[in-house]
């Protein structure tokens, strides 16, 4: 049996952070070929939504929630997002490969900007038919507060562990997790306390890398490592091969 594997493209990556819904479609094409090159994978991707959605979450506060007669935000956010989700999902079908679009919106329920519940089922047959689900980072009903944003970290740890995964990967702008300039090659829940990590210098309502590495923690308190590379090692990660990044595991 093939590996089943979660792939999650940074929005850093697909996206110029620094611009308003600028879709990187020279290294989506990139990312794309990677993928479709890769030997048969029991595959689900997972994107961040990059400069398409912080800004508008950020413009509309949903980091505070959303409020009757105040929910403009949730569709012009979610309306960013899907663009670039259809984009992703055009790209990889160029290559091949079997993708197709699913909308957290639909399907998710968050609580104080934590996602409490996410529907697998479908999931589960798309995958077992071959199909490469791609979901991405998206404005969700929140139970507490109207709405949040539920970022694509929050969703690879979730999904990781419902789907059981074996192997989790995490393209980057960056080749790893960097301690200044340095690369750490393996992040333990002991040893994370003292990285000296920033944030992202874009809008990113989501944490940066900072948060990246907290969703990675859980998922490694779970009994699932993951990995952080550069996207240019792509094609590396899928085929269990060495890429100078960082392992994210438990002690």
């Amino acid at each position: 049996m093939s590996d089943r594997v979660l792939l999650k493209l940074g929005g850093s990556v697909i996206t110029d952070k620094s611009a308003d819904c600028a879709i990187n479609r020279g290294e989506l094409s990139r990312v794309a070929e990677a993928i479709g090159s890769a030997s048969a994978l029991n595959i689900l991707i997972v994107h961040g939504a990059g400069s398409c959605g912080h800004p508008e979450a950020k413009r509309y506060h949903l980091d505070r929630g959303a409020a009757a007669g105040e929910t403009e935000g949730i569709y012009v956010t979610h309306r960013a997002v899907s663009r670039l989700n259809e984009e992703v999902v055009c790209a990889l079908r160029e290559q091949g490969v079997q993708a197709v679009g699913i909308h957290p919106l639909h399907t998710a329920v968050a609580d104080t900007g934590r996602l409490v519940s996410f529907e697998v089922r479908h999931l589960e047959t798309m995958l077992s038919l071959g199909m490469v689900p791609v979901i991405h980072g998206d404005v969700v009903m929140d139970l507490s507060q109207g709405a949040c944003i539920v970022s694509g970290d929050q969703l690879v740890r979730y999904l990781a562990v419902a789907l059981a995964f074996n192997r989790v990967g995490l393209a980057t702008d960056v080749p790893g997790v960097l301690d200044e300039e340095r690369v750490v090659p393996v992040i333990t829940p002991k040893t994370a306390h003292a990285l000296r990590i920033g944030n992202s210098m874009h809008t990113d309502v989501t944490g940066g890398m900072r948060g990246k590495i907290n969703e990675l923690l859980e998922l490694a308190h779970a009994g699932i490592s993951s990995d952080i590379f550069h996207v240019s090692r792509v094609g590396d990660f899928l085929a269990g091969n060495d890429h100078g990044g960082t392992k994210v595991r438990g002690e």
